[in-house]
């Protein structure tokens, strides 16, 4: 992924942190640390599983950009939250790059491709149940019921298949981030849900 790649969803992803901060009354300190480990917390928790410093600790444009996404937010989140379709697209490209980053990352450090896999998911909704947790909600992971977790599997999966048949580097990324953007925004688009348990009806 390259730098303004990176830090574009990372901005993204800050963005939905802090105005998650916002809905929940916290002062401007609660929304920058929402905001930060939102954007930030799936590529902490990969590179920890990884044993290698997390990117996050090394490069400032990772605490900068969650400071000014949250400085947005704190000024402007009525116009931002009206803006949110625009958003979630952006939204949708990350989970698809960072899924695919992770996944790489994870291959690339001699983890078999089940693991990578798991990892990429990490890497693209980990800071959203970071975001959650520490917000009181129950983390939407575990109702996936507007598929974010499921086009971040098919992405990772697909990275995790092209590296086996030896397609690697920026087609691969390119092409597993696509397909995880576009079944999100068509999931989106459609109202696509998880399945529920036989016999068991969703919310009212």
């Amino acid at each position: 992924m390259t730098p303004v790649l990176d830090l574009a969803g990372i901005f993204v992803f800050a963005l939905s942190g802090a105005l998650e901060g916002v809905r929940k009354r916290l002062d401007v300190v609660g929304m920058a640390v929402l905001a930060f480990f939102t954007a930030v917390g799936g590529g902490i928790m990969r590179d920890l599983f990884i044993g290698v410093q997390p990117a996050a600790f090394r490069d400032t444009g990772y605490l900068l950009v969650p400071v000014a996404a949250t400085v947005i937010a704190f000024f402007w989140h009525p116009q931002v939250e009206r803006a949110m379709p625009g958003v979630l697209v952006f939204d949708a490209a990350g989970l698809g790059l960072f899924c695919a980053v992770g996944t790489s990352k994870a291959l690339f450090y001699g983890l078999t491709p089940m693991h990578a896999v798991f990892l990429g998911v990490c890497t693209a909704v980990g800071g959203g149940v970071i975001r959650d947790v520490l917000s009181g909600e129950t983390p939407t992971l575990l109702y996936d019921r507007e598929l974010y977790a499921v086009p971040a599997i098919l992405g990772s999966t697909a990275m995790a298949m092209l590296n086996a048949l030896d397609v690697r580097g920026f087609a691969a990324t390119l092409s597993s981030a696509v397909l995880a953007f576009t079944f999100r925004i068509l999931a989106m688009r459609y109202g696509w849900r998880a399945p529920l348990a036989r016999g068991i009806s969703g919310p009212e």
